[in-house]
């Protein structure tokens, strides 16, 4: 039973994170309709100004969760206006490639600036060996963050705009929303959360790569889809779905080398049964 007890915090704080990604993949889906893969990449950056900031230069911890968090809102800011916001229109093909170029573009830079070599990053030495904590923490801090997100698009004025835009740009647009603005906040508030998820996630794997975004990249995005991308409650509820299925598969000797195969298996009966998501919206085509 102990066992079992410490498989399930372990999971719900992998899930904890992944939902933590899934939310920045699901806000800027939901709102901006746009797949930004480089979100991952965003991620990886988090991680490394944390390094930066407290193994290099041995800033406060909380300093550095500020100056991370502050950074990568400014680089997601960035991004949405140098890469996506010309492309505004175009074809979701062009779009896709876009993020994906400007994914190994982050990649590159911070290869060429750190090299290849990982970097231990160990923020609370604390919470090391603490599963309880971690756990409680990590999903404490995702489940606040989904509601404080749910809160904030449902009853403020910039949230309500956000909602607007996501239903109709064009008539958005004509009762006088700043699209521009609202999709720029609304990469903001996604990049930021990926800054907080680089943090849980340095403590669960205290070592930073250039290509550490990549899988949890792809995992939470994952997440996002299982949870009805656009959904951010879904987003939460594939995060933790994924991290239980992660964890326990990984526990199970025969299921280890499968634990990828077992987690995109259960996207794709989900998708069959829900092709919207758990929680996702059915929208019919009016023709």
């Amino acid at each position: 039973m102990p066992e079992f007890l410490s498989l399930t915090l372990g999971a719900l704080a992998l899930g904890g994170v992944y939902a933590l990604i899934a939310l920045g993949y699901t806000m800027v889906y939901g709102i901006a309709k746009m797949l930004n893969f480089a979100h991952g990449d965003i991620i990886m950056v988090g991680a490394y100004s944390a390094y930066v900031t407290f193994m290099m230069l041995g800033m406060p911890i909380w300093l550095c969760i500020i100056i991370a968090v502050v950074f990568c809102t400014i680089l997601g800011i960035v991004i949405e206006k140098v890469a996506y916001k010309p492309l505004r229109g175009a074809s979701p093909l062009a779009i896709l490639i876009t993020a994906i170029g400007v994914s190994y573009l982050m990649e590159s830079i911070v290869y060429l600036t750190f090299s290849s070599a990982p970097k231990n990053v160990v923020l609370f030495q604390s919470l090391q060996g603490n599963p309880t904590a971690t756990a409680l923490i990590t999903l404490g801090v995702a489940v606040a963050i989904m509601v404080g997100l749910v809160l904030f698009i449902n009853y403020t004025k910039i949230g309500k705009a956000m909602r607007a835009v996501s239903e109709d740009r064009g008539a958005a647009q004509l009762m006088g929303i700043n699209v521009n603005v609202v999709v720029m906040i609304t990469f903001a508030i996604g990049s930021a959360l990926a800054a907080v998820a680089a943090v849980f996630w340095l403590m669960k794997t205290p070592l930073v790569t250039y290509t550490m975004g990549s899988l949890p990249g792809i995992k939470a995005f994952s997440a996002a889809v299982i949870g009805g991308i656009g959904s951010i409650p879904g987003a939460m509820i594939g995060g933790i779905l994924m991290g239980l299925i992660e964890t326990f598969c990984d526990a199970v000797p025969g299921l280890q080398s499968y634990t990828m195969a077992v987690e995109f298996a259960v996207l794709v009966l989900i998708l069959l049964v829900r092709p919207s998501g758990l929680l996702g919206k059915v929208k019919r085509e009016k023709v």
